[in-house]
Parts: C-alpha cells; structure tokens; sequence
C-alpha cells in the first residue's frame, strides 16, 4: 500500500507538503547561539561608586552665599551687588587660600540665563567650587 502511494507522487501532481527540517536545523543552531552568548550579555563592568550618606553635608564656615532673586537682583552674603561688581569680587575670593565655595540660592522663578551669567564670571575668576543650595521641604 505504501508502494502505491509513492508511484502516484512520482507520476502525478507535485508533493505539496513542507519540509520542515532543514527550518528546525536553523532554529537549533540559533539557540544554542543565544545559550552561548546570553552569559556574555549580562557582564557588567565593574565600577568602585562612592557611597551616599544621607547625613547633612556640613560645609565649611568660609563660602559665599550667592542669591538671586526672580526679578535678577544679585546679593553677595545678604549684601547687594551690581553686576559689574562680580568679576572683581569673585576674583578677590578666589585668590584666599583655600578658595571659598560659591552657594548659590536662585529663586525657582530666577531667569537660567542670570544664573549661568553667575556661574560663568565665578568659574572665569577661578571659583570651581560652585552649588546650588535648595529648600526640599518647599513644594
């Protein structure tokens, strides 16, 4: 019977069945790819990070306290100062030994520009040791 099964798919139409072995093969092969390679996808480089304390940071008594209001008024410690008069002041600030942090307290509604105008004359002057100090408490 199987004999004649055979003769008529010789003689007739086409055989209109899949092969489906050589799909399998190629579904073997990339699996055992991805068994190899996953391990190497999961390496991470090592990083020493430094640790977080969630302690107070407790800066020194010698810094500036920079403020600047949303209308783009300048206070040096609570004093006011003009523009003009920042290059000068930073300048003087950072030839001490060691030079003084610059704190600065901008308004939330205070213009980015005034702000990096600020950074920017500190960090000409030599100043690099510039923070922002902000209110976590205000909402």
């Amino acid at each position: 019977m199987a004999n004649a099964d055979i003769s008529r798919r010789r003689h007739g139409a086409p055989m209109a069945d899949m092969n489906v072995v050589p799909l399998v093969d190629v579904m073997l092969v990339l699996l055992v790819i991805f068994i190899v390679t996953a391990p190497l996808l999961t390496h991470a480089v090592k990083v020493d990070l430094p640790k977080a304390s969630s302690s107070v940071n407790l800066t020194k008594p010698e810094h500036i306290e920079f403020g600047i209001r949303a209308d783009g008024s300048l206070f040096w410690n609570g004093e006011a100062v003009d523009v003009d008069q920042l290059p000068a002041r930073f300048a003087a600030a950072a030839q001490k030994q060691p030079p003084p942090e610059v704190h600065i307290r901008a308004d939330r509604l205070a213009h980015y520009e005034k702000v990096a105008q600020v950074m920017a004359t500190a960090a000409r002057a030599g100043l690099v040791r510039i923070g922002f100090v902000s209110d976590p408490t205000v909402q």
